[in-house]
């Protein structure tokens, strides 16, 4: 079993910003010409890139943090500490719905991709891209 101070070591090396996800797919947008914004914090939820001419917002979502499949996920998952866990990712969940509420009424188009995605397949990320960027 690991001690609290080893686990709060391991979350602090959790990255916010500039995850490699995130480092993946800014790298492949550069490569085809498209210039961005990282970190935007002029706008709420502090897109991980942003083209605010076109006022598009990206974020790069790792699965865990952000709850991919998560109504199945969370039944197994979690073995110590489950009801903070579990507060806390279904929290991030919320969160990232307002965000994209409060933007897209606000004349924002928010893209999404899980970590997955961008690992899997970082071309069609930028494809859909450029396609909204149109």
């Amino acid at each position: 079993m690991e001690s609290k101070d080893h686990i709060s070591y391991r979350m602090k090396l959790v990255k916010s910003k500039d995850s490699k996800i995130e480092l993946f797919l800014r790298q492949a947008l550069w490569r085809k010409g498209l210039r961005y914004r990282k970190h935007y914090n002029k706008v709420i939820g502090c897109p991980d890139i942003a083209f605010p001419s076109k006022r598009v917002a990206i974020f790069c979502d790792s699965e865990f943090w952000h709850g991919y499949d998560w109504e199945n996920y969370k039944k197994y998952a979690f073995k110590s500490n489950r009801s903070f866990w579990i507060a806390k990712i279904e929290r991030n969940i919320r969160r990232d719905k307002e965000v994209n509420n409060f933007l897209s009424s606000a004349g924002w188009t928010v893209i999404r991709f899980w970590g997955k995605e961008i690992q899997k397949n970082v071309d069609e990320c930028v494809k859909k891209i450029k396609e909204v960027l149109k």
